[in-house]
This record gives C-alpha cells, sequence and structure tokens, in this order.
C-alpha cells in the first residue's frame, strides 16, 4: 500500500519518490537533483526546525525544514530500506 507525505514527515531511513514539488521550489531544486520521479530516502532530521538531511542519487544533501514541507512523496508502507535508486 502507498502513502503520500511531505517529505517532513518521513521517518528516518524511510524511502519514497517524489511526486510533487511546489512550483516555485522547481527551479531552486532541479540543481541539486531534486526533482519529480527521483527516489528519495530520508537520513536524519535535525531537531527545533533544523534540516533535514536526505540521499538522493547516492548523494546526500540538506533542505531547511520548510523546503521538506513542500515537496511530496510517494512511499509504500513498510518499505525502511537503505539504498537509493
Amino acid at each position: 500500500m502507498t502513502d503520500t507525505k511531505k517529505l517532513s514527515e518521513l521517518d528516518y531511513g524511510e524511502k519514497g519518490v517524489i511526486k510533487k514539488i511546489n512550483r516555485s521550489l522547481k527551479d531552486q531544486l532541479l540543481g541539486r537533483g531534486i526533482r519529480e520521479g527521483k527516489t528519495i530516502r530520508m537520513d536524519t532530521k535535525q531537531p527545533i526546525n533544523g534540516p533535514v538531511v536526505i540521499t538522493i542519487d547516492r548523494s546526500t544533501t540538506s533542505l531547511g525544514l520548510n523546503l521538506a514541507k513542500d515537496i511530496f512523496v510517494e512511499v509504500n508502507n513498510g518499505d525502511t530500506s537503505n539504498g537509493s535508486s
């Protein structure tokens, strides 16, 4: 079963496919390899509204929490395996 969540809501190690990015952010994120259709994994979330650290295409990057709230990810419930595609 699949579920759609904000990137900021993913649990540690949870993976999913980016389904929607708010239009105003698409160009900004494209340069970082973050676009619809890519598989993404949540690595860590920093406390007190800090950034999230993600892996996409075998690269690790951080995003501010507000950006992560505007990226929507389809997750396969129960899939917390490591790695990226």
